[in-house]
């Protein structure tokens, strides 16, 4: 038996380039984000070996512009597509779509990238504390459109659910932005103008090449001589992308908001808070790795989670969320003490030692990098459940948390402030969206609790998270305390299926260990 989603009124237009399955789109975007991966690692490694504290909090500020500023500039129409554009492709309107939007989205791009290059000594008191960085800003601009193109395409091949080619796209942009970025450090300026130019010019890079397939999208997509007024296509995709908006702005905000109070509240020159933000920057290289693994799996467990709720099995929704959020705050936080056991190398020796500042805020850092990372599998509950606005009023509470908690440490404590602000926003997001959960039936055990406040052990020091995690593994295995009973047996029997698809064999005195 098949499940058709064709509109009889309207004939079953041709896909426009060939779709991935889920099970290719998760084996092709695991092997390519790992290459992602290593080759971002490896670059930012690079860029903080030769750039000094003050160059790479200007990045790093710029970088965080363009991130708020793509999105925003466009009104996230482009984030409409995921929603829309298979509806009008299935009535054979997709070409009257994709020109509305590509005149839209352009017109706004080219109307905001004008206003920043006009009021770039304004942006330039905003985004980097001072007047004197108005040539960087207007570089920000001509980047902007870059930025704007890539998002585009981004997300009208992923609606598509062209996943190959997002991930080629993707992998195109970061491997450009570390061979211009290491080039023009190398042969034109050691500042972070080369910098913003190589990721300006990556995001242009992958733009065109993608752009080179639209004629095929186009092609295939057939006109129908009954085209939806725009007034009707607008009143759809409009009011969704305002609240993709509000959600883009307060995961930016929520973001980004530290850096850019060390330079308007920390009463430091200006000089000095761009150090101190790029001392913050490195202390981000790794634990922003962890976090981008976590959204990649909290995205892969969405639609299997929505399968189970649409078909009722609401408690094995809560089981199977419970279950993953175990193990997957394990190896996050043991990932975390890995970072700490490596520190003294990556300072010390990757970063030369110019860094000392974001050394010693390391530990807060990876706290609250876990615990955004486990906010991601936790909000997945309140998306099954259709109550996204409660993810993103606890979004807003810990924002709000954070401005107040800045204005009060950053003054007084620096640097540490801003950290130990952005730690507490993380703790408080987290914990309003375990008890939104809870009111809506995801109870969380006591392992669960466990895992959550395990993070917290990485303040007190290296040797006291590496108890914490010997304790926590011990306790896994020969208690009911992290794990339970039914639990364990599901594990066994999950990894008994898999040995036997890899052709392990014996696994039989494997599954009698737990009873």
């Amino acid at each position: 038996m098949s499940l058709s989603f064709e509109n009889p009124d309207y004939p079953a237009a041709p896909a426009p380039l060939p779709t991935d399955t889920l099970v290719d789109s998760v084996v092709i975007l695991l092997l390519l984000t790992v290459v992602q991966r290593l080759v971002g690692f490896a670059r930012a490694v690079l860029f903080c070996r030769w750039l000094d504290a003050q160059q790479l909090g200007l990045w790093d500020m710029a970088f965080s512009f363009l991130m708020f500023a793509a999105p925003l500039a466009v009104l996230a129409i482009p984030g409409s597509f995921g929603r829309y554009l298979e509806h009008y492709r299935r009535r054979g309107q997709l070409r009257r779509f994709l020109r509305s939007t590509m005149l839209a989205c352009g017109g706004l791009a080219v109307a905001a990238c004008l206003g920043v290059l006009a009021a770039r000594h304004w942006f330039s008191i905003l985004v980097f504390g001072s007047q004197d960085h108005a040539s960087m800003v207007a570089l920000a601009a001509g980047s902007l459109m870059a930025v704007i193109a890539y998002n585009f395409l981004i997300e009208m091949f992923t609606a598509l659910r062209n996943i190959r080619l997002v991930s080629v796209m993707q992998l195109t942009n970061s491997v450009a932005f570390a061979v211009l970025g290491a080039g023009l450090l190398l042969s034109w300026k050691c500042n972070a103008a080369s910098v913003l130019a190589a990721y300006g010019g990556s995001c242009l890079i992958a733009a065109v090449w993608a752009a080179c397939r639209l004629p095929r999208v186009w092609h295939a997509a057939p006109a129908v001589a009954a085209a939806a007024p725009h007034a009707a296509l607008w009143s759809k995709v409009v009011p969704f992308a305002g609240w993709v908006l509000l959600a883009s702005v307060l995961m930016n905000l929520f973001g980004m908001v530290d850096r850019y109070m060390i330079l308007h509240f920390s009463c430091m020159p200006a000089a000095l808070a761009l150090d101190a933000v790029g001392n913050y920057h490195s202390s981000r290289v790794v634990p922003l790795l962890l976090v981008s693994i976590a959204a990649m799996l909290s995205t892969m467990i969405t639609p299997h989670l929505s399968h189970d709720w649409e078909a009722g099995k609401h408690d094995l929704v809560a089981a199977r969320l419970r279950l993953f959020l175990k193990l997957f705050g394990f190896a996050l936080y043991a990932g975390a003490v890995a970072v700490m056991l490596a520190a003294p190398l990556l300072f010390q020796v990757a970063f030369r030692g110019k860094f000392p500042w974001g050394e010693a805020v390391l530990p807060w850092t990876l706290m609250y990098c876990t615990w955004f990372g486990l906010w991601l599998v936790v909000q997945n509950y309140l998306l099954c459940a259709e109550k996204a606005r409660l993810a993103s009023a606890a979004l807003a509470c810990g924002l709000l948390l954070s401005i107040l908690l800045n204005l009060v440490l950053l003054p007084r404590l620096g640097l540490e402030g801003a950290v130990l602000s952005t730690t507490a926003a993380n703790a408080l997001t987290l914990g309003l969206t375990c008890l939104f959960n809870r009111r809506l039936g995801f109870h969380l055990d006591r392992g669960g609790v466990l895992v959550l406040l395990l993070p917290a052990v990485l303040c007190l020091g290296t040797g006291a998270a590496v108890l914490a995690l010997l304790a926590a593994a011990v306790g896994a295995v020969w208690t009911d305390r992290w794990l339970s009973p039914a639990e364990k047996r599901l594990i066994v029997a999950g990894t008994a299926e898999y040995a036997k698809r890899l052709g392990l064999g014996r696994t039989t005195r494997f599954q009698g260990s737990v009873k």
